[in-house]
């Protein structure tokens, strides 16, 4: 019987072994984290993470082939496949600061599987690395190997979240890096053979190590680049009186194009995007291309102009000032059906409200109020460090509430800020909640998710990213 073993039981780890465990009955899989409390949420009913199917699948393997454990070097040393997938944050000193990968994680597991390993390992990079990870884990494993062989493979998740169980059962593709030795391309079919489970051959890509390792950075690199190129064209759009969804509608139907990922938006948010596209800017500054590394900061920059923009329509709309106002939040992870807040566009709002002294009521259907304060009072990069080694629960945020319930978020509020697009708040009954709010009344719709004529018959000014503005915003500074 093949015996998998996971490192890390995060975002990654957890749904891909389950479906891995699912699609194939007759490999024990086993998830390891040194996280307690995170294992015991995989034993529990309350699964650490939301994922839309996910707690279904868990539960039918669970106990059977699939196991969640914290007995970490037992399980290393009895599996014959190592996926690793543990925390890659981006540096915050030293060398490469703010752009670089951290791979302090990477490397203690690497050499906890040299420590406890008995047999010979093919070990899978399945978090997101720089190129090049790779070669440093196998000098690791080699030096250390006591005679026993490693193989490493690279095998990047292509996950959106919202929809990673779906992503998983029917991905669009997997891609499997590995050395061009004979042994490599031996471990490449031992891992092809496991994914053939499900995945047609014909989708199953194998390259070399550092094509997979890139292919995953140069993935999410494009797609956020699409979103910052609608967002810039957002700008101009209100600038010009034209509409951005118009724009992207007539863009979109060019099939050279497409229409995904053309939607504007206060910004992109996520765990990998800002990361990936830092660590790629690192890559091609480490080795001399200024121009390329320059071109890639831009799509950064655009998303963070973005958000700024936001903030300064929300403050200048009311009379240039929110001091002492309340402003409802509705929508704190970063999109839809999901709970995670990584660098979701609504931090930064949020914070550049609460700059200028506004009080904030926040509501999200699936985010609590312990991660909503941790996230506004922790430091960039602070949350991709694991759980126990983040800052203690914080000093909460004064002026921020976390209630739930949107009508409870708006009322007595002077404005409302869209900061998710989940489908419950196309459906809010707007006219009970402008009977309760301070006039005049603000819609600042960050997701285009609204009816804005509907709005405005009911009485309320509407802000929308990239469509004609309100004749009250044509008077206001667009950027302070």
């Amino acid at each position: 019987m093949v015996k998998i073993c996971c490192i890390g039981a995060g975002y990654v780890g957890g749904p891909t072994m389950a479906v891995i465990a699912l699609k194939c009955p007759s490999i024990e899989v086993v998830v390891v984290d040194i996280s307690v409390s995170r294992i015991m949420a995989w034993n529990s009913d309350q699964l650490p993470i939301y994922e839309p199917g996910l707690d279904e699948v868990v539960k039918q393997c669970r106990g059977k082939n699939l196991f969640f454990s914290t007995d970490v070097e037992r399980h290393v040393a009895e599996a014959d496949i190592i996926f690793v997938s543990v925390n890659t944050p981006t540096k915050t000193r030293g060398l490469g600061a703010g752009k670089a990968a951290d791979l302090t994680y990477w490397e203690s597991a690497a050499r906890m599987i040299a420590d406890v390993s008995k047999s010979n390992k093919i070990v899978v990079e399945k978090s997101t690395v720089p190129v090049k990870t790779a070669e440093a884990i196998e000098k690791i494993l080699s030096h250390n190997s006591k005679g026993i062989k490693y193989q490493i493979l690279s095998n990047p998740e292509f996950l959106a979240e919202g929809t990673a169980i779906q992503d998983l059962f029917n991905p669009d593709r997997v891609l499997i890096g590995g050395r061009e030795t004979p042994e490599g391309q031996k471990a490449i079919q031992a891992l092809k053979n496991v994914y053939a489970h499900w995945v047609p051959e014909d989708r199953i890509l194998s390259t070399n190590l550092w094509s997979a390792e890139l292919s995953k950075l140069a993935a999410n690199a494009f797609l956020a680049q699409r979103i910052s190129s609608v967002n810039a064209m957002s700008a101009l759009c209100e600038a010009t009186g034209a509409d951005v969804s118009q724009v992207s509608h007539a863009v979109g139907k060019d099939t050279r194009i497409g229409p995904k990922f053309l939607n504007a938006s206060v910004g992109f948010g996520g765990s990998c995007f800002q990361k990936d596209i830092l660590n790629l800017v690192y890559i091609c500054e480490c080795n001399g291309l200024t121009e390329v590394a320059n071109y890639w900061k831009q799509v950064i920059k655009v998303n963070d102009y973005q958000k700024n923009r936001f903030v300064n329509r929300v403050v200048s709309s009311m009379f240039n000032t929110v001091s002492g106002k309340k402003i409802a939040i509705l929508g704190f992870a970063f999109k839809k059906d999901t709970g995670d807040t990584r660098e979701t566009p609504a931090i930064d709002v949020c914070k550049g409200l609460l700059g200028d002294k506004a009080h904030l009521s926040i509501y999200d259907p699936q985010v609590t109020e312990d991660q909503i304060q941790r996230d506004l009072s922790m430091n960039k990069f602070d949350w991709d460090h694991p759980i126990h080694l983040q800052p203690m629960s914080p000093t909460s945020v004064k002026q921020v509430s976390v209630v739930w319930d949107a009508y409870e978020a708006t009322k007595d509020a002077h404005g409302i800020c869209i900061l998710t697009e989940w489908d419950e708040f196309k459906k809010l009954d707007y006219k009970k909640i402008f009977d309760s709010m301070q006039k005049p009344a603000f819609v600042f719709d960050g997701r285009n998710i609204a009816n804005v004529e509907k709005l405005r018959e009911i009485g309320f000014i509407v802000y929308s990213i990239g469509k004609p503005l309100d004749p009250w915003l044509k008077d206001m500074p667009a950027m302070a």
